[in-house]
């Protein structure tokens, strides 16, 4: 098992999770027994009408007998005598027939309740989509998928997903994406495999990456993510056999923890084709996201992408209907859509095949024209944290962020109820010599020598820091794997991976593998921006230095 080690004041850490509250979730193994008390009565009935005809044969039968003379009954009221014993049980299986037929019936029509727990993993597919080239991540996503990017020293992004997915009982899922995704595979398949899949409990689980592929009748790839789904929905489709009812459409780029029961339960409650998750915001957050209006029912019936002045105004929303306070409503009168969807599944199939086979995109092209078309689309309140790290500035700061504690801790992956799973690596416990740790988070298998200072960043798995380095709101992701002498020798100058003596590093993020001299400076120097400088082995963006994965950083270098 995994061991993350984080460092900070003598502060007790509280987690937060918003409206997803441990308390009430579901393990996705609940199953209806309301039928077997009627079939136990059905039952019952038709066994007293057996004794009771048996019985009354058996007390004439010893009449007969205790006379000492012949049986009254003669052999033709014994004959009758059995016909009606017959006719009585054949009434009895009809009653019970008929019975367990009208359950049946009722059972396919009635609506979801309390008694009726949905079975999470019998009726919902996770498709988690990975994205395209995650421009907006590069040089992070240079060689590999934006899912398998690392976050918060052990994990990766899709570990989120996937994870929420199992904590809420869902164990068949997909993530589709189209760049790099050999290190994404390995990931998925050696890290959830043996949670969701076989034994009782397991039920068939699987956690799988569809690659995009080209074929006679789709011969581009990924267009987007409605285009995605669409190029495997004859596989999505296949699952409908096994009892899928409902597509739960997930973003490999977000950080949240989220009970995905709740959010089902409700769609299927409320007899929707589509169910949103909304996010509650103010004003000045408003305008980078795109925009629901509700009416008092929760049924969504406007949309507007990222509106400024007065569009942004029309778009506030009475968030009281969704649940939230008066308080809180009156601060966080919008709603914004997470990218995080739930489909029946005969109205996914409609809307891209049917009516909507050409749109490329669920949020500016599917969701809308559903509701133009007269479709029931509902929101779903989500009140916790949620983050999209899509980019290299909201990446930096929510890892970083992970360093926090007490009120200031949005989000933190120590929740024994609703952990967070990656891959078990069996790394050796970090080890830290005559040196001096504060508010940061530590990773398995790294060492930090003596007289080196590390602040309020985050050391990712195998991390290597030299002696009398200084690390201050740095992003270290660490090593792929431990190298030998023998190995380092092999390359020139035998630098070896980690951070060389006396380096000191500041607001900048060092991808894995990166071999760092000794007596370096990445500090950003002259405050630039923006920087290309690949062929040097770093970018800056956002005014945060990035040191490319694999790159070599001679000594003495200042950046």
């Amino acid at each position: 098992m995994n061991v993350m080690v984080k460092t900070t004041r003598t502060t007790r850490m509280r987690t937060t999770g918003g409206p997803c509250s441990c308390r009430n979730r579901s393990n996705g193994l609940g199953v209806s027994v309301s039928h077997r008390p009627m079939h136990r009565s059905v039952v019952h009935r038709t066994s007293q009408q057996q004794v009771h005809g048996q019985g009354h044969g058996l007390v004439l039968a010893r009449a007969g007998a205790a006379a000492g003379g012949p049986s009254p009954l003669d052999a033709r009221d014994e004959e009758s005598r059995t016909k009606q014993q017959g006719r009585q049980a054949g009434k009895a299986k009809a009653v019970q027939l008929e019975d367990e037929l009208q359950f049946a019936s009722s059972a396919s029509t009635s609506p979801l309740s309390t008694s009726q727990p949905l079975d999470m993993q019998k009726n919902v597919l996770g498709v988690i989509l990975g994205g395209g080239a995650g421009t907006r991540l590069y040089p992070l996503t240079k060689k590999r998928a934006k899912p398998a990017v690392p976050l918060g020293a052990n994990y990766r992004l899709i570990d989120i997903p996937v994870s929420n997915c199992i904590n809420s009982g869902i164990n068949k899922m997909y993530c589709l994406t189209q760049f790099n995704s050999a290190s994404l595979n390995r990931h998925m398949s050696q890290a959830y495999n043996s949670i969701v899949g076989g034994g009782p409990a397991g039920r068939g689980g699987f956690v799988e990456v569809l690659a995009a592929q080209q074929s006679p009748t789709n011969p581009e790839w990924f267009q987007g993510t409605a285009d995605a789904v669409r190029q495997y929905l004859w596989l999505f489709q296949a699952a409908e056999r096994d009892g899928i009812e409902n597509y739960l459409i997930l973003s490999g780029d977000h950080l949240y923890r989220m009970d995905y029961s709740d959010f089902v339960t409700k769609h299927v409650e409320s007899g929707a084709d589509i169910t949103v998750s909304a996010l509650p915001c103010d004003e000045k957050r408003a305008s980078a996201f795109g925009l629901m209006k509700i009416d008092d029912t929760g049924r969504i019936f406007e949309f507007a992408e990222k509106p400024q002045g007065d569009a942004l105004k029309a778009m506030m929303v009475d968030t009281t209907v969704l649940g939230l306070d008066d308080a809180r409503a009156k601060e966080m009168p919008f709603i914004a859509s997470m990218g995080i969807y739930v489909f029946k599944t005969s109205a996914m199939i409609d809307l891209l095949t049917k009516h909507f086979p050409e749109a490329n995109d669920f949020g500016s092209e599917v969701i809308p024209g559903a509701n133009a078309i007269g479709m029931n689309i509902q929101a779903f309140l989500f009140d916790g944290y949620w983050e999209d790290i899509g980019t290299i500035e909201a990446f930096y700061k929510s890892n970083l962020a992970l360093c926090e504690s007490g009120d200031k801790l949005k989000f933190s992956f120590y929740d024994h109820e609703f952990p967070i799973y990656t891959m078990s690596r069996f790394l050796p416990p970090s080890k830290m010599v005559d040196c001096e740790v504060k508010d940061s988070v530590i990773g398995d298998g790294c060492v930090i020598r003596h007289g080196s200072r590390v602040s309020n960043s985050v050391i990712g798995l195998r991390s290597l820091i030299g002696s009398n380095c200084v690390i201050e709101d740095a992003l270290i992701m660490g090593s792929d794997y431990y190298e030998t002498m023998e190995e380092c020798e092999l390359l020139p100058g035998c630098m070896p991976i980690g951070l060389g003596n006396g380096t000191v590093v500041r607001k900048c993020i060092i991808d894995k593998n990166a071999r760092i001299g000794h007596n370096c400076q990445i500090i950003n120097k002259d405050n630039v921006q923006e920087a290309m400088k690949e062929e040097e082995g770093y970018i800056i963006k956002d005014g945060i230095v990035v040191i490319i994965k694999d790159s070599i950083i001679p000594d003495g270098t200042i950046i």
